[in-house]
């Protein structure tokens, strides 16, 4: 019998984010099985602040569509500040990522028009049949975020155990005021990320690199007297 840090562990080591979907749509009961485990999610006094809006059959692809023709010159703006900057330790992780996802891809170092369809890829939801868009309370400010965040990983690993494989993505909320027209979100409320999930396409390219994660003496700092 698998004892209970060795299947979290499986969890951990297994998930990773898919850029690459099948079209076949999740039952509406297995969501709702994700959504079960996930609002177990520990908060600050149990203010439990966040709040989705999920995207079913034919309301994706409209989505999807409506997204992509708005992101079409219009800049960006987000109800959260995106980092000013990556530096030192990291801006290599990220590089390190990037390069990966653009070998898996074929898309070679200085390919402008490969690099700007990749990205692009993002907001065609990956080709994904659902996404999930993550709010919080503006009331609650950065705490409420954070207890966002830990909401976000009980959903990804939901999913994951039950062989759903997801794509976090902070692209989607650079485009905060058009997601809160477009789908009603209050402002009152503040988009944290968005979440394209589904089924994964186990023989497309994009989804066999992974990333990796730094040892525990880069980020542990132990005081012991």
């Amino acid at each position: 019998m698998t004892d209970p840090y060795s299947t979290l562990r499986t969890l951990l080591d297994e998930r990773y984010t898919c850029r690459a979907f099948r079209p076949d749509p999740v039952p509406r009961e297995t969501i709702e099985q994700v959504l079960t485990a996930a609002q177990r999610t520990p908060s600050w006094c149990n203010t439990q602040p966040w709040q989705l809006t999920i995207t079913d059959g034919d309301a994706t692809d409209r989505f999807r569509k409506a997204l992509l023709d708005h992101i079409n010159g219009t800049p960006t703006e987000s109800d959260l500040p995106f980092p000013p900057a990556y530096n030192g330790v990291y801006r290599d992780r990220r590089r390190e990522c990037g390069g990966a996802l653009y070998t898996a891809v074929g898309v070679a170092r200085g390919d402008h028009e490969g690099t700007l369809r990749q990205m692009l890829r993002n907001f065609e939801l990956f080709d994904a049949p659902h996404v999930a868009i993550l709010t919080t309370e503006a009331d609650l400010g950065v705490y409420g975020a954070v207890d966002c965040g830990l909401y976000l990983t009980s959903f990804l690993l939901a999913a994951q155990s039950l062989g759903i494989a997801t794509a976090p993505q902070a692209a989607l909320a650079s485009y905060s005021p058009f997601l809160h027209e477009y789908f009603g979100i209050p402002e009152s409320r503040q988009i944290i990320a968005g979440v394209s999930f589904g089924y994964p396409d186990p023989d497309h390219a994009v989804n066999g690199f992974r990333t990796t994660r730094a040892d525990l003496a880069n980020v542990i700092t132990w005081h012991t007297s």
